[in-house]
């Protein structure tokens, strides 16, 4: 009974005028007040890849501020907006996002997996050890993996090293690789791995990363090179990141 009488209360109150007071220059309110403002603002279009945002922006199909803003939010996040109107408010015009690749990483996986993985997701780079990996992922045999060394870091297993030959041999580690992790029309960012492998009914890899996320720093440059270079012609839009 107490809380209905409370919110009764509370109601009537609410609807009371707010009273206005202005003292030493500054105006005072018992009350919350919000300003009622129309100032419609258009719905973000949501777009894919870098070439639609540039595409957008060069067709010049709807009207913008004479100020922009690209903003690289992340790896894998642009987005458009305009400069601060009257209301201090922004209006956010476009939301790219890049539509990449999952790999597990830091997770085992069984051994044929992560080598159609390795071979879909990451690029084939002349300075990276793709290859190398996949070589060793492919050929190691059932049950040989085991610690090499009592460091918890360097492994060995056996490998086929021909038709009827096999051979002990080190897990390679680190190793460098160029996954799919941004957008297309940049350059993908290399990074190390390490890369360890078990075997207890199967053979399965792993790839744990090893950089830090400074490839995200790195993704975010490429993506701002791009823009800016796609953009030039635009001094009016300024690309953040």
């Amino acid at each position: 009974m107490a809380g209905i009488i409370k919110e009764a209360i509370e109601y009537v109150v609410g609807l009371r005028k707010p009273e206005v007071q202005k003292i030493d220059g500054i105006v005072y309110s018992d009350k919350e007040l919000e300003p009622v403002i129309h100032n419609p603002k258009a719905r973000a279009i949501q777009m894919n890849t870098l070439t639609s945002l540039v595409d957008y922006i060069k067709a010049q199909v709807d009207e913008m501020d004479e100020k922009m803003i690209v903003h690289v939010q992340s790896p894998t996040k642009v987005a458009l907006y305009s400069a601060l109107d009257s209301e201090r408010i922004r209006e956010s015009m476009v939301e790219v996002m890049a539509r990449v690749p999952e790999f597990e990483y830091g997770r085992f996986i069984e051994h044929e997996r992560f080598c159609i993985g390795l071979q879909a997701k990451f690029l084939d780079d002349p300075e990276s050890n793709r290859a190398l990996v996949l070589k060793f992922a492919g050929t190691v045999e059932d049950g040989t993996v085991s610690q090499y060394s009592d460091d918890g870091i360097s492994q060995k297993a056996t490998i086929k090293t021909g038709i009827a030959s096999k051979g002990d041999a080190l897990v390679p580690n680190p190793v460098k690789l160029r996954p799919y992790r941004t957008f297309h029309e940049v350059q993908q960012p290399m990074s190390e791995f390490i890369f360890r492998m078990k075997s207890d009914d199967s053979v399965k890899c792993a790839l744990f990363e090893a950089d830090g996320g400074a490839w995200e720093n790195v993704a975010m440059r490429n993506i701002k090179d791009y823009l800016e270079v796609e953009l030039a012609d635009y001094p009016n839009f300024t690309i953040l990141s």
